[in-house]
This record gives structure tokens, C-alpha cells and sequence, in this order.
């Protein structure tokens, strides 16, 4: 199974699919790109619309199931929704 992995720092949050056999990252989204930069949102929007661009990318390269690794953070607030919103994308975890 791959493994989805999050990192959230003061001012971002970051994801992305790891394929731990091989030590390669697979498909990644985080607040930092030009994309998801421009637009004014909360960190709670902002963790929603990362949870759904990493499962609409993994999607797209045919991941699917994956395990969950939230690091050494609770599972509430941004990592809950973050989660929420990559299940609703279509991820399996």
C-alpha cells in the first residue's frame, strides 16, 4: 500500500503519496503552490482543497488505497479535515 503522509508547518500544509518500497514520492499537493497561493482561505479551507487536489492526483495515477500516516499529529482539526476531504475525493484509507 502506498502511504499518504502529513506535514503541516506554522504556515502551510503539505501532502503527498509515498511509495515506500521504492523511496519515491508518487503525487504531491501543498498550500505552497501558485495555484492554491493566490486565493485568501482559512488554513481549515485550505487543508479541505489539499485533501481533495492529493485525491483527485492519486486518482489520476490510478492510486486508490492508501495508509493514512498523519506523523506526530492528533487526528483533529486541519488533519481531520484534510482527511475528510480526501476521502470524499475517492481515497481509501
Amino acid at each position: 500500500r502506498k502511504r499518504l503522509s502529513i506535514f503541516k508547518s506554522n504556515n502551510h500544509i503539505y501532502a503527498q503519496i509515498i511509495n515506500d518500497e521504492k523511496g519515491v514520492t508518487l503525487v504531491s499537493a501543498s498550500s505552497l503552490e501558485k495555484s492554491v497561493r493566490t486565493e485568501k482561505k482559512t488554513k481549515k479551507e485550505l487543508a479541505e482543497r489539499i485533501g481533495k487536489e492529493i485525491a483527485k492526483r492519486s486518482i489520476e495515477n490510478g492510486i486508490k488505497e492508501v495508509a493514512f500516516d498523519k506523523g506526530k499529529y492528533k487526528y483533529h482539526g486541519i488533519i481531520k479535515i484534510l482527511a475528510d476531504a480526501a476521502r470524499a475525493g475517492g481515497l481509501n484509507f
